[in-house]
């Protein structure tokens, strides 16, 4: 019996010396981060798309954040210069190759000097399509457009706004 005892209070030391061991917190920031960055995507040796960006995160997934704003120019066939989007804040999702824009979007066509703003934007490229569920304003030479979602080319050369509201002026 004693012994029995001995044994049971040996377990009970061992047992209360027990350092727990805590599993590795896995690292999501992050890999590599960039300032001033100036990035150009090109097809055909013709700049398409030109970048700019004050700060820029990679992630592992290859997923990139924007944290201080964007500004890109869109650049036709001929090299010149189509349209603008710059926002506050950028997000690229690379498995759906698809760019998320919020706080103060602003997207413009120069061609037809229009001007689309809103808080939030989502461009994809391979379509080149922009839409957005959220509340959308654009202006127009001398008209001024609003409304709720909106599907267009990214260039905004054409646009439906989903839920528009307002008045607008219709000339005969």
């Amino acid at each position: 019996m004693r012994y029995l005892c001995f044994i049971a209070f040996a377990f009970f030391i061992c047992g209360c010396n027990r350092t727990e061991v805590k599993p590795p917190v896995e690292y999501k920031g992050p890999i590599s981060e960039a300032e001033k960055v100036e990035l150009f995507y090109t097809e055909n040796d013709k700049v398409k798309i030109k970048m700019l960006a004050d700060m820029l995160y990679e992630f592992q997934n290859g997923d990139r954040e924007f944290p201080k704003g964007i500004y890109m120019e869109f650049y036709k066939e001929d090299g010149s210069l189509e349209s603008t989007l710059k926002a506050n804040h950028a997000y690229f999702f690379k498995q759906e190759n698809q760019w998320r824009g919020r706080g103060n979007v602003e997207v413009k066509n120069l061609q037809k000097t229009e001007q689309l703003n809103t808080e939030e934007l989502f461009w994809k490229p391979a379509d080149k399509k922009i839409f957005t569920e959220k509340f959308v304003t654009i202006r127009q030479q001398g008209d001024v457009l609003y409304g709720e979602g909106l599907d267009a080319k990214q260039d905004l050369s054409d646009y439906v706004i989903r839920k528009p509201t307002g008045e607008i002026e219709v000339k005969e």
